[in-house]
């Protein structure tokens, strides 16, 4: 590993401007659950390492019913899964970010440190895209909100500028009742990586799906949502649903699965998440 030099801002002011004056030779420290391995195995070599952990407005959930749900930057997944406030009135998320590595792991790793990372299998960014959250950024010229499904760019990308960061995610409040579901396909049933995963919500008459590991970034089918709108949900519907979400995603064969294997799965798990979200019942 490359030295570097190790920085500790106490606030999101002082953040930014190192950021600024150092541009690509910075990298933000949160929970740091990709970025040391990436630094020990010398894919990336900051001079500069910007620990935000010690900034406390970055450290804080709240929530109310007219704003939703805020988490920001250093909240970690455990901290998400085991808030009552998240499980009451976004299970799918809490149980979303249980998926994600290991106890251990979910310890230091954090929502915004997981969708900045924009790896096309975060498996929070599923039940975010459904949710409909928004990102929340500071820079040097001040403050913007990005919905999540503008954030992810490429693989590994988004759409960060110099000097950026997020401060938080913000969950919308959702006003009617509603049932929503991750499922994940791995190659192990736990500390693994999505193969395929699949979000939906469904309220009303109205079913959200998200997927990923089977595009370039996490993708909203927002066809196979227009297909489903307003319509009884049987057997015939759901074989539609699972091909049209096929249509709406280009996955690749990896040293997880092939892109046959994937294909069948996105399938198989539309076709269950929209059933269970839906408690089961179908026509």
């Amino acid at each position: 590993m490359k030295e570097f030099e190790y920085l500790k801002p106490d606030s999101i002011k002082e953040t930014i401007s190192i950021l600024s004056q150092f541009g690509e030779k910075a990298q933000i420290l949160n929970g740091g659950t990709d970025l040391i391995v990436e630094m020990r195995d010398k894919i990336i070599q900051p001079e500069y390492v910007v620990d935000i952990k010690a900034i406390p407005q970055l450290n804080r959930i709240t929530y109310n019913k007219q704003d939703g749900l805020n988490i920001g930057a250093t909240v970690t997944l455990n901290e998400i899964s085991d808030s009552k406030v998240v499980q009451r009135n976004y299970p799918i998320l809490a149980e979303a970010c249980k998926t994600v590595g290991s106890y251990q792991v979910r310890n230091r790793a954090t929502l915004v440190g997981n969708i900045c990372n924009a790896s096309p299998a975060a498996d929070t960014a599923p039940p975010l895209l459904v949710l409909e959250a928004k990102v929340n950024i500071i820079g040097p010229i001040g403050e913007k909100i990005v919905p999540i499904n503008e954030f992810f760019t490429g693989v590994k990308k988004n759409i960060l500028k110099k000097g950026e960061i997020v401060t938080s995610v913000t969950v919308p409040p959702i006003k009617d009742e509603w049932t929503g579901v991750y499922l994940k396909q791995g190659r192990r049933k736990d500390v693994d990586l999505a193969t395929v995963g699949v979000a939906v919500v469904c309220i009303r008459d109205e079913i959200r799906i998200a997927l990923g590991a089977v595009a370039p970034t996490p993708v909203r089918a927002f066809k196979t949502e227009k297909l489903l709108k307003g319509k009884t949900i049987d057997e015939s519907l759901l074989e539609k649903a699972g091909k049209s979400a096929l249509t709406e995603v280009s996955p690749i064969s990896d040293v997880r699965s092939s892109q046959e294997y994937r294909e069948e799965i996105i399938k198989v798990l539309v076709r269950r998440a929209i059933l269970q979200a839906k408690g089961g019942h179908i026509l």
